[in-house]
């Protein structure tokens, strides 16, 4: 759910550019100040941070970061020496998906997940020794990351072209109920195990526990289920940009279906080249760029690289259905996890009732370790604990100790492997037992 952020609120930025000073920038929504930047003291929303003050900016990434923001999944592995392998998924419902893998035979297979306008890019674009993909390969294990349908590298079907409204018409319902189960059945067919690790994050999480309450099935081919940042519930939700969503969620739907857009956020030149614009390598677009970041996420200044700001942007958004936005919006204002709302009529001609039905979460009967943290305004301790009252497996809670950890730092923090990986690694090895 983290990488609307760069992006929803991009125009506006590019007009407050236009109006401002030598001296300084304000944005606001409503009564909410979203930034207020200056360029010797910027203030992030009421946290003034001196340039030359001790948030850190890591210095020792590849040189060359603007060709790490324009290669893709692939050729970002490939050119670290590790790897790196492309596969096809065809689902049973005909979107055909790319799966990365960095290969390693014969090891234990790890299938990671990505989160909203995200893509398998998020778990590598921080190079080796900065991002969870290189760090499971290199401990042992056969990396693979999924790419859901609409993403960048999944934007393919037997049938309909992205320019048909046909091929946009899901959500993360569909993503939990066709996509990852048909990545797991291609994994282990193709590697010949019976079990593999899952690894999620955000939406990756909510895409698990659909899988589990519409094709129960698959827990058996789950060793532990690692939910990082996990979502269902957003009653608790304190992102102002989902707030917005579930405000004016009928609104924005009725606009929608006028205009005839149903991608989200598409990845194109015209995005790209604004997103350059924001977070280029100057402090004051840098400021602004982690801002607009923050405001979806929480803030966390220390654990965001900013040198690495244009190889984020390269790679998000990657992408979404206007569907799926909605139904993000649906459930903060319903404070349930449960199907997509059709209205009451349509409702009742799809599902035979005139409710949405809920998801059901006592079939995740696989392992669960739940991580989360108390700045993650996407998916807060309220929402997580009541996740945990509902699921009937949890083996592992944990609360990652840094109290400023956000909803990005799963997979992007400086410190994420000392504060949460080097755990995860232990519970993996912990539960491997059970694999024959």
């Amino acid at each position: 759910m983290r990488e609307m952020s760069v992006n929803l609120f991009i125009s506006g930025l590019c007009l407050c550019l236009l109006q401002t000073s030598v001296s300084g920038l304000t944005f606001s929504l409503g009564n909410l100040t979203l930034f207020n930047v200056n360029f010797k003291t910027p203030t992030l929303l009421g946290r003034s941070v001196a340039v030359d003050s001790n948030v850190r900016i890591e210095n020792d990434v590849d040189p060359n970061i603007q060709e790490d923001s324009n290669l893709n999944t692939y050729g970002l592995i490939h050119k670290y020496g590790y790897p790196a392998e492309n596969h096809t998924v065809e689902t049973d419902d005909g979107y055909i998906l790319t799966l990365h893998r960095i290969a390693r035979p014969g090891a234990i297979p790890v299938l990671l997940v990505h989160g909203l306008l995200d893509s398998s890019a998020t778990w590598v674009m921080m190079g080796p020794n900065k991002g969870l993909a290189y760090l499971l390969y290199d401990q042992g294990y056969d990396v693979w990351m999924a790419n859901v349908r609409g993403n960048t590298y999944s934007r393919k079907h037997v049938k309909y072209s992205t320019h048909h409204a046909k091929f946009w018409d899901f959500t993360f319902h569909e993503m939990g109920k066709h996509d990852i189960p048909s990545t797991i059945d291609y994994i282990l067919n193709y590697t010949g195990v019976s079990q593999l690790h899952y690894v999620g994050h955000s939406q990756g999480t909510m895409v698990f526990w659909i899988m589990a309450s519409e094709r129960p099935e698959y827990m058996e081919k789950i060793i532990l289920m690692q939910a990082l940042a996990p979502v269902a519930f957003l009653k608790h939700c304190r992102s102002p940009v989902v707030n917005v969503l579930a405000e004016w969620h009928l609104s924005v739907s009725l606009i929608l279906k006028m205009i005839g857009v149903h991608e989200f956020l598409p990845k194109n030149e015209f995005i790209s080249m604004f997103n350059r614009i924001i977070c280029d390598e100057t402090t004051i677009t840098k400021e602004i760029c982690s801002n607009v970041i923050f405001l979806t996420t929480g803030f966390d200044k220390l654990q965001l690289n900013e040198t690495m700001l244009p190889v984020i942007v390269g790679h998000s958004p990657a992408g979404a259905s206007t569907k799926q936005m909605q139904h993000y919006g649906q459930l903060n204002r319903a404070g349930s996890f449960r199907q997509y709302d059709y209205g009451w009529l349509r409702n009742h001609w799809r599902y035979g009732t005139i409710e949405p039905p809920l998801y059901h979460l006592e079939n995740v009967k696989a392992k669960v370790a739940l991580y989360y943290g108390q700045n993650d305004w996407l998916a807060p301790p309220e929402d997580v604990e009541m996740l945990n009252s509902r699921l009937p497996n949890v083996v592992t809670k944990y609360l990652v100790e840094d109290e400023e950890f956000n909803h990005l730092d799963f997979i992007w923090g400086i410190d994420a492997r000392a504060l949460l990986w080097d755990r995860m690694l232990e519970n993996m090895r912990f539960h491997e037992n059970s694999v024959i």
